[in-house]
Protein backbone atom coordinates (compact mmCIF):
# COMPACT_ATOMS: atom_id res chain seq x y z
CA UNK A 1 0.00 0.00 0.00
CA UNK A 2 0.83 3.58 -1.15
CA UNK A 3 2.09 5.59 2.34
CA UNK A 4 3.78 8.54 0.61
CA UNK A 5 5.27 10.53 -1.89
CA UNK A 6 7.53 13.02 -1.94
CA UNK A 7 7.97 14.86 -4.98
CA UNK A 8 11.03 17.85 -4.94
CA UNK A 9 11.80 19.71 -8.35
CA UNK A 10 10.33 17.35 -10.74
CA UNK A 11 8.18 19.24 -13.85
CA UNK A 12 5.95 22.16 -11.99
CA UNK A 13 6.72 20.67 -8.68
CA UNK A 14 9.11 22.13 -6.45
CA UNK A 15 8.33 20.75 -3.24
CA UNK A 16 5.50 18.29 -2.20
CA UNK A 17 4.85 15.90 0.34
CA UNK A 18 1.64 13.27 0.24
CA UNK A 19 0.18 11.05 2.75
CA UNK A 20 -2.21 8.50 1.21
CA UNK A 21 -4.69 6.29 2.93
CA UNK A 22 -5.94 3.06 2.60
CA UNK A 23 -9.31 3.39 0.84
CA UNK A 24 -10.68 5.44 -2.16
CA UNK A 25 -7.73 8.12 -2.68
CA UNK A 26 -9.02 10.90 -4.99
CA UNK A 27 -7.27 13.63 -6.94
CA UNK A 28 -9.48 16.33 -8.68
CA UNK A 29 -8.82 19.89 -10.59
CA UNK A 30 -9.21 22.12 -13.24
CA UNK A 31 -7.84 20.48 -16.61
CA UNK A 32 -3.85 21.62 -17.13
CA UNK A 33 -3.21 21.73 -13.31
CA UNK A 34 -1.02 19.09 -13.09
CA UNK A 35 -3.03 15.39 -12.33
CA UNK A 36 -0.47 13.82 -14.61
CA UNK A 37 2.90 14.98 -12.84
CA UNK A 38 1.74 13.21 -10.02
CA UNK A 39 1.15 9.92 -12.42
CA UNK A 40 4.66 10.96 -14.04
CA UNK A 41 6.39 11.07 -10.71
CA UNK A 42 5.59 7.94 -9.47
CA UNK A 43 6.44 5.94 -12.35
CA UNK A 44 9.24 7.87 -12.49
CA UNK A 45 10.15 6.22 -8.81
CA UNK A 46 8.95 3.00 -9.87
CA UNK A 47 11.17 2.74 -13.01
CA UNK A 48 8.53 3.04 -15.57
CA UNK A 49 9.73 4.26 -18.96
CA UNK A 50 8.18 7.85 -19.43
CA UNK A 51 8.86 11.19 -20.14
CA UNK A 52 12.29 12.71 -20.49
CA UNK A 53 12.31 16.49 -19.61
CA UNK A 54 11.52 15.87 -15.46
CA UNK A 55 13.59 18.00 -13.98
CA UNK A 56 12.08 20.81 -13.03
CA UNK A 57 13.76 24.37 -15.11
CA UNK A 58 16.85 25.63 -13.40
CA UNK A 59 17.15 23.12 -10.60
CA UNK A 60 20.05 20.50 -10.92
CA UNK A 61 18.12 17.54 -10.15
CA UNK A 62 14.75 16.25 -9.35
CA UNK A 63 14.07 13.62 -6.95
CA UNK A 64 10.93 11.12 -5.95
CA UNK A 65 10.71 9.23 -2.74
CA UNK A 66 7.75 6.36 -2.67
CA UNK A 67 7.14 4.87 1.15
CA UNK A 68 4.93 1.67 0.82
CA UNK A 69 3.92 -0.61 3.55
CA UNK A 70 4.42 -4.33 2.85
CA UNK A 71 2.41 -6.71 4.24
CA UNK A 72 3.45 -10.10 5.67
CA UNK A 73 2.97 -12.05 2.40
CA UNK A 74 3.78 -9.04 0.18
CA UNK A 75 5.12 -10.59 -3.30
CA UNK A 76 7.66 -7.71 -3.05
CA UNK A 77 9.09 -9.58 -0.19
CA UNK A 78 10.54 -11.85 -2.75
CA UNK A 79 12.02 -9.46 -5.05
CA UNK A 80 13.66 -7.49 -1.68
CA UNK A 81 14.99 -11.14 -1.02
CA UNK A 82 15.97 -12.15 -4.37
CA UNK A 83 17.99 -8.95 -5.09
CA UNK A 84 20.16 -9.13 -1.74
CA UNK A 85 18.08 -5.82 -0.13
CA UNK A 86 16.73 -5.64 3.14
CA UNK A 87 13.58 -7.10 4.01
CA UNK A 88 11.22 -5.07 6.39
CA UNK A 89 7.49 -4.00 6.72
CA UNK A 90 8.62 -0.71 5.47
CA UNK A 91 9.60 -0.08 1.26
CA UNK A 92 11.48 2.97 0.35
CA UNK A 93 12.22 3.65 -3.05
CA UNK A 94 13.92 6.52 -4.28
CA UNK A 95 14.92 7.08 -7.14
CA UNK A 96 16.83 11.27 -8.51
CA UNK A 97 17.29 12.05 -12.14
CA UNK A 98 20.01 14.61 -12.84
CA UNK A 99 19.63 17.49 -14.97
CA UNK A 100 21.65 16.28 -18.11
CA UNK A 101 19.95 13.22 -17.68
CA UNK A 102 21.62 10.71 -15.37
CA UNK A 103 19.10 8.39 -12.94
CA UNK A 104 19.72 6.85 -9.92
CA UNK A 105 17.76 4.26 -7.57
CA UNK A 106 17.72 3.47 -4.28
CA UNK A 107 15.86 0.77 -2.42
CA UNK A 108 15.60 1.14 1.25
CA UNK A 109 18.98 3.20 0.93
CA UNK A 110 20.73 0.36 -1.37
CA UNK A 111 21.82 1.23 -4.49
CA UNK A 112 19.45 -0.85 -7.03
CA UNK A 113 18.79 -0.91 -10.66
CA UNK A 114 15.75 0.01 -12.77
CA UNK A 115 15.46 -3.35 -13.12
CA UNK A 116 14.97 -4.16 -9.52
CA UNK A 117 12.69 -0.98 -9.84
CA UNK A 118 10.61 -2.23 -12.57
CA UNK A 119 9.99 -5.66 -10.96
CA UNK A 120 8.67 -3.84 -7.64
CA UNK A 121 6.34 -2.18 -9.45
CA UNK A 122 4.43 -5.02 -11.00
CA UNK A 123 3.23 -5.81 -7.38
CA UNK A 124 3.17 -3.08 -5.97
CA UNK A 125 1.19 -0.47 -8.51
CA UNK A 126 -1.33 -1.03 -11.24
CA UNK A 127 -1.93 1.91 -13.74
CA UNK A 128 -5.40 1.66 -15.43
CA UNK A 129 -6.99 4.03 -17.42
CA UNK A 130 -8.71 4.26 -20.57
CA UNK A 131 -5.68 3.45 -23.04
CA UNK A 132 -4.66 0.73 -19.95
CA UNK A 133 -1.09 0.73 -20.36
CA UNK A 134 -1.46 -2.76 -18.71
CA UNK A 135 -2.98 -3.99 -21.85
CA UNK A 136 -6.33 -5.35 -21.48
CA UNK A 137 -7.26 -3.54 -25.11
CA UNK A 138 -4.44 -5.38 -26.56
CA UNK A 139 -5.79 -9.31 -27.08
CA UNK A 140 -2.31 -10.52 -27.15
CA UNK A 141 -2.30 -10.31 -23.14
CA UNK A 142 -5.86 -11.77 -23.12
CA UNK A 143 -5.03 -14.98 -22.23
CA UNK A 144 -2.12 -14.21 -19.48
CA UNK A 145 -5.47 -11.83 -17.37
CA UNK A 146 -7.24 -15.26 -17.68
CA UNK A 147 -4.84 -17.54 -16.42
CA UNK A 148 -4.10 -14.69 -13.50
CA UNK A 149 -7.96 -14.69 -12.61
CA UNK A 150 -8.75 -18.95 -13.07
CA UNK A 151 -5.12 -18.81 -10.73
CA UNK A 152 -3.92 -21.24 -13.52
CA UNK A 153 -0.34 -21.07 -12.37
CA UNK A 154 0.21 -24.62 -11.74
CA UNK A 155 -1.20 -25.78 -15.25
CA UNK A 156 0.73 -23.21 -17.24
CA UNK A 157 3.84 -23.93 -15.14
CA UNK A 158 3.30 -27.81 -16.25
CA UNK A 159 2.39 -27.10 -19.58
CA UNK A 160 5.49 -24.30 -19.87
CA UNK A 161 7.61 -27.53 -18.56
CA UNK A 162 6.01 -30.38 -20.97
CA UNK A 163 7.08 -27.44 -23.51
CA UNK A 164 10.59 -26.98 -22.99
CA UNK A 165 10.60 -31.11 -22.43
CA UNK A 166 9.59 -31.39 -26.06
CA UNK A 167 11.83 -28.44 -26.95
CA UNK A 168 15.28 -30.73 -25.82
CA UNK A 169 13.72 -33.75 -27.46
CA UNK A 170 12.75 -32.18 -30.57
CA UNK A 171 16.54 -30.55 -30.57
CA UNK A 172 18.45 -34.16 -29.34
CA UNK A 173 16.65 -36.15 -32.02
CA UNK A 174 17.41 -33.30 -34.67
CA UNK A 175 20.61 -32.54 -33.88
CA UNK A 176 21.62 -36.86 -33.76
CA UNK A 177 19.93 -37.27 -37.72
CA UNK A 178 22.32 -34.54 -38.88
CA UNK A 179 25.09 -36.12 -36.92
CA UNK A 180 24.05 -39.26 -38.69
CA UNK A 181 23.60 -37.18 -41.78
CA UNK A 182 27.01 -36.19 -41.84
CA UNK A 183 28.63 -40.02 -40.78
CA UNK A 184 27.04 -41.45 -43.73
CA UNK A 185 28.25 -38.90 -46.27
CA UNK A 186 31.77 -39.63 -45.11
CA UNK A 187 31.13 -43.25 -44.33
CA UNK A 188 33.78 -44.81 -47.59
CA UNK A 189 36.45 -42.39 -45.91
CA UNK A 190 35.96 -43.63 -42.15
CA UNK A 191 35.71 -47.09 -43.22
CA UNK A 192 39.09 -47.18 -45.27
CA UNK A 193 40.98 -44.90 -42.88
CA UNK A 194 40.46 -47.12 -39.82
CA UNK A 195 41.52 -50.30 -41.64
CA UNK A 196 44.31 -48.80 -42.93
CA UNK A 197 45.42 -47.58 -38.84
CA UNK A 198 44.70 -50.85 -38.09
CA UNK A 199 46.96 -52.47 -40.43
CA UNK A 200 49.69 -50.27 -39.40
CA UNK A 201 48.65 -49.89 -35.94
CA UNK A 202 51.46 -47.75 -34.66
CA UNK A 203 52.41 -46.99 -31.06
CA UNK A 204 53.11 -43.68 -29.25
CA UNK A 205 57.11 -43.51 -29.60
CA UNK A 206 57.45 -45.75 -32.39
CA UNK A 207 58.55 -42.81 -35.27
CA UNK A 208 61.08 -41.98 -32.42
CA UNK A 209 62.53 -45.35 -31.69
CA UNK A 210 62.32 -46.18 -35.36
CA UNK A 211 64.25 -43.04 -36.37
CA UNK A 212 67.05 -44.18 -34.13
CA UNK A 213 67.21 -47.12 -35.14
CA UNK A 214 67.40 -46.18 -38.71
CA UNK A 215 70.60 -43.88 -38.60
CA UNK A 216 72.02 -46.83 -36.41
CA UNK A 217 71.72 -49.31 -39.47
CA UNK A 218 72.98 -46.74 -41.52
CA UNK A 219 76.05 -46.63 -39.79
CA UNK A 220 76.02 -50.48 -39.39
CA UNK A 221 79.48 -51.23 -40.61
CA UNK A 222 81.79 -48.46 -39.03
CA UNK A 223 79.73 -48.40 -35.86
CA UNK A 224 80.20 -52.57 -35.76
CA UNK A 225 84.47 -52.11 -36.30
CA UNK A 226 85.18 -49.21 -33.67
CA UNK A 227 82.97 -51.54 -31.10
CA UNK A 228 85.57 -54.77 -31.96
CA UNK A 229 88.56 -52.78 -32.23
CA UNK A 230 87.65 -50.90 -28.60
CA UNK A 231 86.81 -53.88 -27.54
CA UNK A 232 90.25 -55.79 -28.56
CA UNK A 233 91.73 -52.67 -27.25
CA UNK A 234 90.28 -53.40 -23.28
CA UNK A 235 90.70 -56.63 -23.59
CA UNK A 236 93.36 -59.90 -24.59
CA UNK A 237 96.14 -58.50 -25.39
CA UNK A 238 95.07 -54.86 -24.62
CA UNK A 239 95.00 -52.82 -21.73
CA UNK A 240 93.71 -55.75 -19.67
CA UNK A 241 96.62 -57.95 -20.78
CA UNK A 242 99.05 -55.31 -20.21
CA UNK A 243 97.46 -54.04 -16.80
CA UNK A 244 97.74 -57.83 -15.96
CA UNK A 245 101.34 -58.02 -16.53
CA UNK A 246 102.20 -54.55 -14.27
CA UNK A 247 100.64 -56.22 -11.97
CA UNK A 248 102.33 -59.65 -11.48
CA UNK A 249 105.30 -57.86 -11.62
CA UNK A 250 104.70 -55.77 -8.92
CA UNK A 251 103.64 -58.32 -6.76
CA UNK A 252 107.08 -60.01 -7.43
CA UNK A 253 108.93 -57.21 -5.96
CA UNK A 254 106.40 -55.49 -3.44
CA UNK A 255 107.76 -57.66 -0.29
CA UNK A 256 110.97 -56.84 -1.04
CA UNK A 257 110.37 -53.09 -0.93
CA UNK A 258 108.41 -52.84 1.95
CA UNK A 259 105.30 -51.30 1.30
CA UNK A 260 106.16 -49.03 -1.15
CA UNK A 261 104.28 -50.92 -3.86
CA UNK A 262 100.92 -51.12 -2.05
CA UNK A 263 99.42 -47.79 -3.33
CA UNK A 264 100.60 -48.42 -7.39
CA UNK A 265 98.91 -52.16 -6.72
CA UNK A 266 95.61 -50.55 -5.66
CA UNK A 267 95.34 -48.45 -8.24
CA UNK A 268 96.14 -51.24 -10.65
CA UNK A 269 93.24 -52.76 -9.43
CA UNK A 270 90.67 -50.52 -9.81
CA UNK A 271 91.94 -49.93 -13.05
CA UNK A 272 91.75 -53.70 -14.46
CA UNK A 273 87.86 -53.44 -12.71
CA UNK A 274 87.09 -50.31 -14.65
CA UNK A 275 88.64 -51.90 -18.03
CA UNK A 276 86.51 -55.09 -17.42
CA UNK A 277 83.10 -52.50 -16.84
CA UNK A 278 83.91 -51.25 -19.67
CA UNK A 279 84.40 -54.16 -21.81
CA UNK A 280 81.01 -55.22 -20.97
CA UNK A 281 79.39 -52.25 -21.76
CA UNK A 282 81.09 -52.38 -25.37
CA UNK A 283 80.00 -56.02 -25.57
CA UNK A 284 76.25 -54.69 -24.67
CA UNK A 285 75.81 -52.27 -27.11
CA UNK A 286 77.38 -54.97 -29.79
CA UNK A 287 74.80 -57.63 -28.96
CA UNK A 288 71.56 -54.35 -28.66
CA UNK A 289 73.05 -53.66 -32.48
CA UNK A 290 72.68 -56.68 -33.23
CA UNK A 291 69.12 -58.11 -32.19
CA UNK A 292 67.89 -54.35 -32.70
CA UNK A 293 64.93 -55.56 -35.11
CA UNK A 294 64.74 -55.37 -38.60
CA UNK A 295 66.76 -54.51 -41.11
CA UNK A 296 67.52 -51.18 -43.00
CA UNK A 297 65.31 -51.60 -45.42
CA UNK A 298 62.18 -53.13 -43.27
CA UNK A 299 62.80 -49.66 -40.94
CA UNK A 300 62.92 -47.07 -43.20
CA UNK A 301 59.85 -48.58 -45.37
CA UNK A 302 57.83 -48.63 -41.59
CA UNK A 303 59.09 -45.42 -40.77
CA UNK A 304 57.98 -44.04 -43.86
CA UNK A 305 54.36 -45.05 -43.19
CA UNK A 306 53.75 -43.62 -40.08
CA UNK A 307 55.04 -40.77 -41.41
CA UNK A 308 53.14 -41.12 -44.55
CA UNK A 309 49.70 -41.72 -42.97
CA UNK A 310 50.40 -38.88 -40.27
CA UNK A 311 50.85 -35.98 -43.13
CA UNK A 312 47.80 -37.67 -45.00
CA UNK A 313 45.41 -37.04 -41.77
CA UNK A 314 47.13 -33.79 -40.64
CA UNK A 315 48.38 -35.13 -37.05
CA UNK A 316 51.67 -35.74 -35.33
CA UNK A 317 52.55 -39.76 -35.53
CA UNK A 318 51.79 -39.98 -31.75
CA UNK A 319 48.30 -39.16 -32.07
CA UNK A 320 47.84 -41.27 -35.06
CA UNK A 321 46.23 -43.64 -32.05
CA UNK A 322 43.75 -41.41 -31.00
CA UNK A 323 42.68 -40.53 -34.13
CA UNK A 324 41.88 -44.53 -34.92
CA UNK A 325 40.29 -44.30 -31.87
CA UNK A 326 38.40 -41.20 -32.70
CA UNK A 327 37.21 -42.58 -36.00
CA UNK A 328 36.36 -45.97 -34.90
CA UNK A 329 33.85 -44.41 -32.44
CA UNK A 330 32.38 -42.24 -35.65
CA UNK A 331 32.06 -45.66 -37.05
CA UNK A 332 30.29 -47.42 -34.23
CA UNK A 333 27.76 -44.38 -34.07
CA UNK A 334 27.59 -44.35 -38.13
CA UNK A 335 26.79 -48.47 -37.44
CA UNK A 336 24.58 -48.08 -34.05
CA UNK A 337 22.81 -44.67 -35.28
CA UNK A 338 19.87 -46.09 -36.83
CA UNK A 339 18.78 -48.11 -32.89
CA UNK A 340 19.85 -44.35 -31.72
CA UNK A 341 17.28 -42.24 -34.05
CA UNK A 342 14.62 -44.71 -33.26
CA UNK A 343 15.11 -44.53 -29.32
CA UNK A 344 15.15 -40.42 -30.06
CA UNK A 345 11.74 -40.50 -32.07
CA UNK A 346 10.53 -42.07 -29.05
CA UNK A 347 11.42 -39.95 -26.30
CA UNK A 348 10.44 -37.13 -28.87
CA UNK A 349 6.55 -38.54 -29.30
CA UNK A 350 6.41 -39.34 -25.36
CA UNK A 351 7.51 -35.67 -25.19
CA UNK A 352 4.56 -34.84 -27.30
CA UNK A 353 1.92 -37.12 -25.67
CA UNK A 354 3.22 -35.30 -22.25
CA UNK A 355 2.93 -31.99 -23.38
CA UNK A 356 -0.40 -32.22 -25.54
CA UNK A 357 -2.06 -33.75 -21.85
CA UNK A 358 -0.74 -30.31 -20.04
CA UNK A 359 -1.93 -28.60 -22.97
CA UNK A 360 -5.10 -30.26 -23.27
CA UNK A 361 -5.61 -29.60 -19.25
CA UNK A 362 -4.80 -26.30 -18.67
CA UNK A 363 -7.30 -25.54 -22.27
CA UNK A 364 -9.97 -27.32 -19.79
CA UNK A 365 -8.80 -24.75 -17.30
CA UNK A 366 -9.21 -22.36 -19.38
CA UNK A 367 -12.59 -22.69 -20.87
CA UNK A 368 -13.90 -22.86 -16.89
CA UNK A 369 -12.23 -19.69 -15.89
CA UNK A 370 -13.23 -18.26 -18.91
CA UNK A 371 -17.06 -18.99 -18.29
CA UNK A 372 -16.67 -18.38 -14.60
CA UNK A 373 -14.87 -14.88 -15.54
CA UNK A 374 -17.91 -13.81 -18.61
CA UNK A 375 -20.33 -14.87 -15.44
CA UNK A 376 -18.59 -12.34 -13.32
CA UNK A 377 -18.31 -9.20 -15.95
CA UNK A 378 -22.37 -9.96 -16.26
CA UNK A 379 -22.68 -8.91 -12.50
CA UNK A 380 -20.47 -6.09 -12.60
CA UNK A 381 -21.80 -4.95 -15.70
CA UNK A 382 -24.98 -4.50 -14.15
CA UNK A 383 -24.55 -1.91 -11.28
CA UNK A 384 -22.42 0.18 -14.37
CA UNK A 385 -25.84 0.89 -16.03
CA UNK A 386 -24.72 -1.58 -19.02
CA UNK A 387 -26.88 -4.56 -18.05
CA UNK A 388 -28.04 -5.01 -21.97
CA UNK A 389 -23.93 -5.31 -23.08
CA UNK A 390 -22.32 -8.83 -23.47
CA UNK A 391 -18.93 -9.56 -22.53
CA UNK A 392 -17.40 -13.46 -23.55
CA UNK A 393 -14.10 -14.92 -23.62
CA UNK A 394 -13.50 -16.69 -26.71
CA UNK A 395 -11.11 -19.35 -26.56
CA UNK A 396 -9.53 -20.36 -30.13
CA UNK A 397 -6.97 -22.72 -31.02
CA UNK A 398 -3.39 -21.71 -31.63
CA UNK A 399 -0.09 -23.11 -32.58
CA UNK A 400 1.26 -24.92 -29.73
CA UNK A 401 3.94 -22.73 -27.48
CA UNK A 402 4.72 -22.50 -23.86
CA UNK A 403 1.66 -21.13 -22.54
CA UNK A 404 -0.39 -24.05 -24.32
CA UNK A 405 -2.69 -23.85 -27.82
CA UNK A 406 -5.00 -21.44 -26.79
CA UNK A 407 -5.30 -17.75 -28.14
CA UNK A 408 -7.55 -16.27 -25.66
CA UNK A 409 -9.46 -12.81 -26.71
CA UNK A 410 -11.75 -10.69 -24.95
CA UNK A 411 -15.03 -9.38 -26.84
CA UNK A 412 -18.16 -7.24 -26.10
CA UNK A 413 -21.41 -6.70 -27.83
CA UNK A 414 -23.01 -3.24 -26.58
CA UNK A 415 -26.51 -3.71 -27.39
CA UNK A 416 -28.87 -7.08 -28.32
CA UNK A 417 -28.32 -8.72 -31.30
CA UNK A 418 -25.05 -6.64 -32.02
CA UNK A 419 -22.14 -8.02 -33.21
CA UNK A 420 -19.37 -8.74 -30.70
CA UNK A 421 -16.08 -7.51 -31.48
CA UNK A 422 -12.64 -6.28 -29.43
CA UNK A 423 -13.00 -3.83 -26.60
CA UNK A 424 -11.27 -0.94 -28.22
CA UNK A 425 -13.25 -1.30 -31.85
CA UNK A 426 -16.90 -1.63 -30.10
CA UNK A 427 -17.39 0.26 -27.49
CA UNK A 428 -17.71 4.10 -27.16
CA UNK A 429 -15.65 6.18 -24.79
CA UNK A 430 -17.69 5.94 -21.95
CA UNK A 431 -18.72 2.01 -22.46
CA UNK A 432 -15.15 1.19 -22.77
CA UNK A 433 -14.32 2.75 -19.48
CA UNK A 434 -16.92 0.91 -17.76
CA UNK A 435 -15.80 -2.33 -19.49
CA UNK A 436 -12.38 -1.99 -18.13
CA UNK A 437 -13.24 -0.93 -15.13
CA UNK A 438 -15.66 -3.85 -15.12
CA UNK A 439 -12.60 -6.27 -15.93
CA UNK A 440 -10.86 -4.71 -13.52
CA UNK A 441 -12.61 -5.39 -10.96
CA UNK A 442 -13.14 -8.69 -12.10
CA UNK A 443 -9.49 -9.61 -12.89
CA UNK A 444 -8.49 -8.18 -9.37
CA UNK A 445 -10.46 -11.21 -7.82
CA UNK A 446 -7.67 -13.38 -9.41
CA UNK A 447 -4.62 -11.00 -8.53
CA UNK A 448 -2.53 -11.61 -5.74
CA UNK A 449 -3.26 -8.46 -2.51
CA UNK A 450 -1.20 -5.69 -1.89
CA UNK A 451 -1.51 -3.17 -4.91
CA UNK A 452 -2.12 0.38 -5.21
CA UNK A 453 -4.81 0.42 -7.88
CA UNK A 454 -4.53 3.61 -9.80
CA UNK A 455 -7.34 4.67 -12.16
CA UNK A 456 -6.88 7.75 -14.84
CA UNK A 457 -10.04 9.49 -15.51
CA UNK A 458 -11.71 5.86 -16.13
CA UNK A 459 -14.65 7.65 -15.75
CA UNK A 460 -14.08 9.90 -18.78
CA UNK A 461 -17.18 10.07 -21.03
CA UNK A 462 -19.51 8.99 -18.56
CA UNK A 463 -21.73 11.17 -16.09
CA UNK A 464 -25.22 11.74 -14.11
CA UNK A 465 -26.10 8.06 -13.18
CA UNK A 466 -23.55 5.81 -14.74
CA UNK A 467 -20.68 8.10 -12.96
CA UNK A 468 -22.21 7.38 -10.16
CA UNK A 469 -22.26 3.62 -10.58
CA UNK A 470 -18.61 3.76 -11.42
CA UNK A 471 -17.41 5.77 -8.39
CA UNK A 472 -19.39 2.72 -6.22
CA UNK A 473 -17.84 0.34 -8.29
CA UNK A 474 -14.24 1.97 -7.54
CA UNK A 475 -15.40 2.89 -4.04
CA UNK A 476 -16.58 -0.78 -3.70
CA UNK A 477 -13.23 -2.08 -4.94
CA UNK A 478 -10.95 -0.07 -2.26
CA UNK A 479 -12.86 -0.84 0.40
CA UNK A 480 -12.73 -5.02 -0.33
CA UNK A 481 -9.61 -4.91 -1.30
CA UNK A 482 -8.73 -7.79 -3.36
CA UNK A 483 -12.05 -9.36 -3.83
CA UNK A 484 -13.37 -5.87 -5.28
CA UNK A 485 -16.66 -6.43 -3.46
CA UNK A 486 -17.17 -4.59 -0.48
CA UNK A 487 -16.84 -7.73 1.56
CA UNK A 488 -12.66 -8.54 0.93
CA UNK A 489 -10.76 -9.29 4.64
CA UNK A 490 -9.38 -5.71 4.36
CA UNK A 491 -9.65 -2.30 2.92
CA UNK A 492 -7.33 -2.32 -0.36
CA UNK A 493 -6.00 1.77 -1.88
CA UNK A 494 -7.42 3.03 -4.63
CA UNK A 495 -5.89 6.10 -6.20
CA UNK A 496 -8.70 8.32 -9.06
CA UNK A 497 -7.70 11.06 -11.12
CA UNK A 498 -11.48 11.79 -12.21
CA UNK A 499 -13.30 14.76 -13.35
CA UNK A 500 -16.48 13.75 -12.42
CA UNK A 501 -18.26 15.07 -9.64
CA UNK A 502 -20.02 11.95 -9.31
CA UNK A 503 -16.92 9.80 -8.36
CA UNK A 504 -15.53 12.55 -6.35
CA UNK A 505 -18.45 12.36 -4.17
CA UNK A 506 -17.72 8.39 -2.91
CA UNK A 507 -13.80 9.20 -2.49
CA UNK A 508 -12.86 8.62 1.56
CA UNK A 509 -9.42 10.77 0.73
CA UNK A 510 -9.94 14.08 -1.48
CA UNK A 511 -7.02 16.37 -2.55
CA UNK A 512 -7.36 19.35 -5.15
CA UNK A 513 -4.13 19.34 -7.81
CA UNK A 514 -4.11 22.95 -8.35
CA UNK A 515 -1.65 25.89 -10.06
CA UNK A 516 -0.12 29.08 -8.35
CA UNK A 517 2.62 31.48 -9.36
CA UNK A 518 5.50 31.89 -7.31
CA UNK A 519 8.50 34.34 -8.09
CA UNK A 520 7.38 34.09 -11.53
CA UNK A 521 7.37 30.58 -11.69
CA UNK A 522 4.15 28.17 -12.20
CA UNK A 523 4.23 25.64 -9.71
CA UNK A 524 1.59 22.88 -9.34
CA UNK A 525 0.45 21.78 -5.25
CA UNK A 526 -1.69 19.46 -4.15
CA UNK A 527 -4.17 20.72 -1.55
CA UNK A 528 -6.05 17.88 0.82
CA UNK A 529 -9.55 19.03 1.09
CA UNK A 530 -11.86 19.27 4.67
CA UNK A 531 -15.21 18.74 4.32
CA UNK A 532 -16.21 21.88 3.30
CA UNK A 533 -13.51 22.37 1.00
CA UNK A 534 -15.01 19.24 -0.64
CA UNK A 535 -18.05 20.66 -0.80
CA UNK A 536 -16.33 23.87 -2.84
CA UNK A 537 -14.19 21.42 -5.43
CA UNK A 538 -17.42 19.35 -6.04
CA UNK A 539 -19.25 22.67 -6.69
CA UNK A 540 -16.61 23.74 -8.64
CA UNK A 541 -16.70 20.36 -10.85
CA UNK A 542 -19.86 20.80 -11.23
CA UNK A 543 -20.73 24.32 -11.88
CA UNK A 544 -17.55 25.48 -13.72
CA UNK A 545 -15.56 29.00 -12.57
CA UNK A 546 -18.85 30.18 -11.50
CA UNK A 547 -19.42 28.55 -8.52
CA UNK A 548 -23.62 29.02 -7.05
CA UNK A 549 -25.37 28.30 -3.76
CA UNK A 550 -27.41 25.93 -6.15
CA UNK A 551 -23.65 24.07 -7.07
CA UNK A 552 -22.84 24.22 -3.52
CA UNK A 553 -26.47 22.46 -2.64
CA UNK A 554 -25.93 19.55 -5.46
CA UNK A 555 -22.91 18.70 -3.83
CA UNK A 556 -23.34 18.86 -0.28
CA UNK A 557 -26.58 16.23 -1.23
CA UNK A 558 -23.81 14.41 -3.70
CA UNK A 559 -21.90 14.09 -0.19
CA UNK A 560 -24.58 13.19 2.01
CA UNK A 561 -25.37 10.72 0.14
CA UNK A 562 -23.28 7.98 1.36
CA UNK A 563 -21.83 10.07 4.00
CA UNK A 564 -18.45 10.12 3.17
CA UNK A 565 -15.81 12.35 5.57
CA UNK A 566 -13.52 14.52 4.44
CA UNK A 567 -9.45 14.08 5.32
Amino acid sequence: MLVSLDIRDMLLIDRLELDFRPGLNVLTGETGAGKSILLDCLGFVLGWRGRADLVRPGAAQGEVVAEFHLAPDHPARAILADGGLPVTDTLLLRRVNAAEGRKSAWINDRRASGEVLRALSEVLVELHGQQDDRGLLNPRSHGGFLDAFGGLEAPLAATAARWRALQQARKARSAAAARLADLAREEDFLRHAVRELDLLDPQPGEEEALDTRRRMLQQAERLRTDLARAHAALTGEGAEGLLSDATRWLDGAAEALEGRLDAPLEALSRALDAVAEAARGIEDAQEAFDTGGGTLEEVEERLFAIRGLARKHGVLADDLGALAGDLRARLAALDGGSADIARLEAAERAAESDYSAAAEALSAARHAAAAELDRAMASELAPLKMERAAFATRIAPAPAGPSGQDAVTFEVATNPGAPAGALNRIASGGELSRFLLALKVCLARGAGGGLTMIFDEIDRGVGGATADAVGRRLRALAEGGSGGDGTGPETGQVLVVTHSPQVAALGAHHWRVEKHVADGQTLSRVVPLSAEARVEEIARMLAGDSITDAARAAARALLSADAVPGV
